[in-house]
């Protein structure tokens, strides 16, 4: 699973003309399934998204996580993260999963925060999103869960 994080003052998301998600200070997380991504993809992601400490403490040092700032998240589906452009110029995109389980994989990974208790908002699966994001910092951090980083 590739993630890429950003610490945002505000995000929002809209299908449609209509928003769907949508958090003031928190994290925009984009998110690529990969084939054969499973609970340990899930549960490495969700903890690293939970737990990473890259909101300012009250000495402006990175030091507290998403939580410990109060903040939410919002989910976004982006299959394009799992685009291979090593070979011409089109992006390849044979390590995506396959749709059907693709969602099933975002749907775990959204639970999984959700138990976390954190407030999460989400994007449409497979549909086409305006995304729209102040990036504070800006801060923007990447994640695989088969890289481990």
């Amino acid at each position: 699973m590739r993630v890429v994080l950003q610490r945002v003052s505000r995000a929002s998301v809209r299908v449609d003309g209509n928003t769907v998600g949508a958090i003031d200070r928190g994290l925009l997380v984009l998110v690529g399934v990969e084939s054969g991504d499973g609970p340990s993809d899930i549960t490495f992601i969700a903890n690293k998204i939970r737990d990473v400490r890259i909101f300012p403490d009250a000495d402006g040092k990175m030091n507290l996580s998403v939580q410990d700032a109060n903040g939410a998240v919002l989910v976004v589906s982006q299959f394009t993260l799992m685009g291979d452009v090593r070979k011409g110029r089109r992006p390849a995109f044979d390590a995506a999963e396959a749709p059907a389980t693709a969602r099933a994989t975002y749907e775990s990974l959204l639970n999984e925060l959700r138990q976390s208790g954190l407030r999460i908002e989400a994007g449409v699966f497979q549909a086409h999103m305006d995304v729209e994001l102040v990036n504070d910092g800006p801060v923007t951090i990447l994640l695989d869960s088969r890289k481990r980083f």
